[in-house]
């Protein structure tokens, strides 16, 4: 059974979320803050972390660089907090996902299986696990990229986004794939997700972003990666 580790001081959201976790066959537990969240993901560690940022004794992004300082486990924030630099920390810090409160709880609950899914995914085979091009290189089981004999410092779902096209090389992934893969999401109307975190990881890795060599798009299908 997989478990969900829920972080919210909210009580009424908190009793919403263990309703609708454990009637889908979740096992859940609940933190009311962050250390009591640390605790019980060392003591019974989860399968994925619903995490609000406005704990009462820490900020949740703490919570997040404590978790990643030992574990992978997929962190999911749940803010009201809609400014993009709210977005951007819990991001770089390690976070997964982010999800605007109020939200939909079938879209939260999309977004969780994925998240879980990608957890899931068979290991690749050992000769498999390095990509290299003649401008970067990319190492999947360290999850890291060096172009030109430097790190390049990738946001969670910029990595998420080049694993699975790196993974499909010289296969069109399609736009829906991506949105269910990455952010729980099929519909077509956000598919500007897509071309903003495209464009960014063709910053961080393409010699000349507006002539990308690489991160192909087919237009109006999805992406490629061409190594």
């Amino acid at each position: 059974m997989t478990r969900v580790l829920v972080v919210e001081d909210d009580p009424q959201l908190v009793r919403a979320l263990v309703i609708n976790l454990q009637a889908r066959q979740y096992d859940v537990d609940a933190a009311p803050d962050g250390a009591t969240a640390l605790r019980l993901a060392a003591a019974r560690p989860p399968d994925v972390v619903l995490l609000d940022l406005g704990l009462p004794d820490m900020e949740g992004v703490e919570v997040v660089r404590a978790l990643r300082l030992w574990t992978r486990v997929p962190v999911m924030v749940l803010s009201a907090r809609q400014a993009s630099e709210d977005k951007v920390a819990a991001l770089d810090a390690g976070a997964d996902d982010y999800v605007i409160k109020p939200f939909s709880m079938d879209e939260l609950l999309a977004r969780l299986r994925a998240a879980v899914r990608r957890t899931e995914d068979t290991p690749l085979a050992p000769e498999s696990t390095r990509v290299e091009t003649d401008v970067f290189t990319i190492d999947l089981l360290a999850k890291k990229v060096v172009r030109e004999g430097r790190d390049v410092r990738l946001t969670p779902t910029e990595w998420h986004l080049l694993e699975i096209l790196v993974t499909h090389p010289g296969r069109l992934v399609t736009q829906k794939y991506l949105l269910q893969e990455v952010w729980g999401i099929s519909r077509g109307n956000k598919t500007n997700y897509l071309r903003v975190y495209m464009a960014q990881l063709r910053r961080k890795l393409e010699t000349d972003p507006s002539h990308p060599r690489f991160l192909i798009t087919e237009p109006g299908m999805g992406y490629r990666f061409e190594g």
